[in-house]
């Protein structure tokens, strides 16, 4: 589509729709997908297999040796883990839950960062997360910082919650997307914050097919 394979970062909250959006974007572009926030549950799936109380010491003995790989297949991205494919394992509540506990810790961050670098040195990818455009690809061609209200993106995740079967309240959700901003948001290492030169794009009351598009203008525009 256009002449430079652009690299493509987008940042946001929980619930923002960052992985819905970036992988049809990503489809329209021929580009392939990497999603941050995949290796990240990967890591904290496997420290619930411990069945152990989840600290910070339990999962820095589980990263210390982890093998995290994504593979881009048909459109969909799926994730392994010491070579067993966990790609629906990953998005059960157990793992929201702490997920942002397993990203606040610097040693795990390195090594997924570590990961994700070694993605994008040929170009032609999109990568979402907390803190893609101000920390892991600083030089990304396109910035995009991904937001919706908090109100939205709960509405959002109690459907797709509710089509997998768990049963979550509304209310229960918001507190849990409010907590995981203040966390995400408040962590020493790498905190979610909107990098100076990215795109605020607010989705809230936006279709999918809108901020695809919105998404899509402006890497043409960067591509020029």
């Amino acid at each position: 589509m256009f002449l430079k394979k652009l690299v493509v970062a987008i940042d946001g909250p929980a619930g923002a729709g960052k992985s819905t959006v970036a992988k049809l974007a990503a489809k329209e572009l021929g580009y392939t997908y990497i999603d941050t926030g995949a290796m990240y549950r990967a890591v904290a799936w496997k420290t619930l297999q411990r069945k152990a109380d989840v600290t910070d010491a339990l999962i820095l003995g589980v990263v210390k040796d982890i093998d995290v790989r994504l593979a881009y297949k048909d459109g969909v991205t799926q994730v392994f883990v010491d070579g067993q494919e966990i790609t629906g394992e990953i998005r059960t509540p157990e793992v929201s839950h702490i997920v942002s506990q397993v990203a606040a810790l610097g040693p795990v961050r390195e090594k997924m960062v570590d990961l994700q670098r070694q993605m994008a040195t040929e170009g032609g990818v999109l990568m979402d997360g907390r803190d893609i455009a101000t920390h892991v690809l600083p030089n990304a061609d396109v910035k995009i910082f991904l937001t919706a209200s908090i109100e939205e993106r709960a509405q959002r995740r109690w459907k797709e919650m509710k089509e997998k079967g768990y049963d979550m309240s509304l209310e229960e959700l918001q507190k849990d997307i409010a907590a995981r901003d203040k966390a995400d948001s408040e962590r020493e290492i790498s905190p979610l914050v909107q990098a100076d030169d990215a795109t605020l794009l607010d989705t809230t009351g936006l279709s999918i097919d809108e901020v695809v598009a919105r998404i899509l203008a402006m890497c043409s525009e960067a591509g020029r």
